[in-house]
């Protein structure tokens, strides 16, 4: 049996974006009229190849029926305007998501952020300096850590979590963590968005918890855990795989179409695997929902450039999200959130010149 996919590619930006969309000569890529795409690549799989084929939107009508009919229908969700569901977030503008972790040891800022004092000082300098959502975490999910007592996380997390709210009311908090019993203390007292970077597989009982909260959620793809995913990642394709991941979870398990898509960059993957997903991004648009990226800082960054440091790595981080950003990526989750937000609002300006 063949399984089809349609990757929208071929972007144009700005006022010529606007021109191709009106001339019919391209589409919108989800709803917004500043990028537009005028080809699709249709990518074809069965248990023994991978083939791929560009195509003109002109010429998608040419195509035999049932994958003029498969196609049509994934242009729909790529084009389709994406639904607003998160507190004080526009899909249809880029959204940064600044990092919280309350952690002694993660990878680039494990306890710079764990006394009270420091954490608020950090939050306001990320809303100041352009975050929209906080993503607050109180375990590390390096690769190598180890798991720690739902105690311990909760004790890391609970100052910020209990005060947020009634500081930031108009900031989207998001919740980093794979334990249910946090998620629901952190939907308590006003969570906006849950982070679990199992995809929902570290509790059992994870979903049918959820589903008795209408809450967001992102969907977020790792190989093995924390400990074990660096250690020999395989995919038969890397890609295709983890759409397959996504396609299966969301039909499955979130009727409710509040998801939001993070393919893992660094978690279970090799750095071929990691640029096949950022260069290839836009295939995730087919499944009709906004998608974040965290790219800050990881180790790709140095397997690049050569940059031990993970502090000295904002070029490649910025790098990254620029180029995310002209594939339609609708949130960046970073560490420095001033440089990525002056970033932006430097490449818009130079698309509209």
């Amino acid at each position: 049996m063949i399984k089809y996919y349609t990757r929208a590619c071929n972007f144009k930006y700005g006022i010529t974006a606007k021109k191709l969309i009106k001339k019919k000569s391209a589409l919108a890529l989800c709803g917004n009229k500043s990028i537009s795409f005028s080809e699709v690549e249709i990518i074809s799989r069965n248990r023994k190849k991978i083939t791929s084929n560009v195509v003109n939107i002109k010429d998608i009508g040419k195509l035999k029926t049932d994958l003029r009919k498969k196609v049509k229908k994934d242009l729909l969700s790529i084009t389709s305007k994406r639904k607003n569901f998160l507190n004080n977030v526009n899909f249809e503008s880029p959204s940064i998501m600044g990092i919280l972790n309350l952690t002694p040891d993660s990878f680039s800022d494990g306890g710079k952020f764990n006394k009270s004092s420091n954490s608020f000082k950090h939050i306001s300098n990320m809303i100041s300096s352009g975050a929209n959502i906080i993503d607050v975490g109180g375990e590390s999910t390096r690769p190598g850590s180890k798991t720690i007592n739902s105690k311990i996380e909760w004790k890391r997390l609970e100052t910020v979590i209990k005060s947020f709210k009634k500081k930031y009311k108009n900031v989207c908090l998001s919740l980093d963590t794979r334990k249910t019993n946090i998620m629901t203390k952190g939907i308590k007292y006003g969570v906006d968005l849950i982070n679990d970077v199992s995809g929902f597989k570290f509790d059992k009982d994870t979903i049918s918890n959820l589903a008795k909260h209408n809450i967001p959620k992102v969907l977020h793809h790792m190989q093995g855990t924390p400990n074990t995913m660096q250690l020999n990642p395989i995919y038969n394709n890397v890609l295709l795989d983890i759409y397959d991941f996504f396609e299966i979870n969301i039909n499955k398990n979130f009727k409710d179409r509040k998801i939001i898509l993070d393919p893992g960059i660094g978690f279970g993957k090799t750095l071929k695997h990691n640029l096949t997903l950022i260069s290839k991004i836009s295939l995730f648009h087919s499944l009709g929902f906004p998608i974040l990226v965290g790219t800050s800082r990881k180790k790709f960054i140095n397997q690049i450039s050569g940059v031990y440091d993970s502090n000295d790595r904002t070029g490649g981080t910025l790098a990254s999200v620029i180029y995310l950003l002209s594939q339609g990526v609708q949130i960046f989750r970073v560490h420095n959130v001033k440089e990525v937000k002056q970033g932006i609002l430097v490449f818009k300006k130079i698309l509209k010149s």
